[in-house]
């Protein structure tokens, strides 16, 4: 009986490659989830969040900005966004300020702990992308971001 059950099982039909050349939108979707799972996995061991990095990346990049804008531009929901900038302020990597051109709403700003944190946290970034898309050439890689880009309407 366990010979049989085997040699069905070998027997059996791979359908996923199948699958995967003909429903674009679900091998984009299947391969965004192995990646989010990567970065998560690699967020943890860092001990700071993908959506913590991003913010600390963009606030290092731009300058202060308000939530709102934080979380159009990363495409971070915007209560996702309070709970992360929640989160870096009780950590001290960033501080939010009113507004000094709308009183009415808070910049976000990093602070010098923030930045040594980022800058300790970008030290793991191209090692974890090497692991991740790793089956990958250089070549190949670029292309992916490319066309990604041009998915994501931000292609040049």
């Amino acid at each position: 009986m366990a010979t049989m059950s085997k040699t069905a099982e070998q027997a059996r039909p791979t359908y996923f490659p199948r699958l995967v050349t003909e429903r674009l939108d679900i091998a984009l979707c299947r391969a965004s989830a192995a990646v989010a799972r990567a970065a998560d996995t690699h967020a943890a061991r860092e001990g700071l969040g993908v959506g913590q990095h991003l913010v600390l990346q963009m606030l290092d990049a731009v300058g202060p900005c308000s939530q709102q804008t934080l979380s159009e531009e990363l495409r971070i929901d915007r209560s996702v966004m309070v709970s992360v900038c929640d989160d870096l302020e009780r950590a001290g990597l960033v501080r939010r300020e009113r507004n000094p051109r709308d009183r009415r709403s808070y910049a976000v700003t990093i602070t010098d702990s923030g930045r040594r944190r980022l800058a300790e946290a970008r030290t793991s970034i191209p090692g974890f992308l090497d692991d991740t898309f790793g089956t990958l050439t250089p070549e190949e890689r670029d292309q992916l971001g490319a066309l990604l880009g041009k998915l994501l309407g931000v292609a040049s």
